[in-house]
């Protein structure tokens, strides 16, 4: 996969979920903040990055660093994705279907802000595992990785796309 330029992009971002964190030491508890950050152009590149610091804008802005490092395409199919994909990522499983023109975006909180960044206007979701945002946010990103357009396919197996489609 080639790593994609994100300061060629347009990119917006969106904060997930926020969760204050702590390490026990011997003087007490030390607590830190965890931000969960998902960028995207919302024309098929979307990005998700974690960012932990003292305070919660440094962590947002280290979630969008890491983010940007993370920056994978997603191929469409009009408004919609190719076919029905099921991401797994720890207990998360999200199975993501392609949906008629006009349907819009039903998926869940975390599911939705990755969708949405991500260009997909039509489509139906299911969480089916575990609702930790971390979780279900990386196992979208999972099922998302795993889309591929007919051209691909018919590039991969040296065929014409007519031939694939029968």
């Amino acid at each position: 996969m080639q790593k994609i330029d994100a300061s060629t992009l347009d990119l917006k971002e969106k904060v997930v979920n926020i969760t204050r964190v702590a390490k026990v030491v011997k003087g007490g508890r030390n607590f830190r903040f965890s931000a969960l950050v998902v960028i995207g152009d919302e024309n098929g590149h979307v990005g998700v990055g974690l960012g932990k610091a003292a305070e919660i804008p440094d962590s947002i802005r280290k979630g969008i660093e890491d983010a940007k490092k993370n920056l994978m395409r997603v191929p469409l199919v009009g408004t919609t994705i190719p076919h029905e994909a099921l991401g797994v990522y720890g207990a998360g499983k999200v199975l993501l279907k392609p949906a008629p023109e006009g349907t819009g975006v039903i998926a869940g909180g975390p599911v939705r802000a990755v969708l949405e960044l991500a260009g997909v206007r039509d489509i139906r979701t299911k969480s089916l595992g575990s609702n930790n945002p971390i979780n279900m946010v990386r196992a979208t990103i999972e099922g998302l990785a795993q889309l591929h357009t007919v051209e691909e396919y018919a590039k991969l197996r040296g065929k014409s796309v007519e031939e694939i489609l029968g």
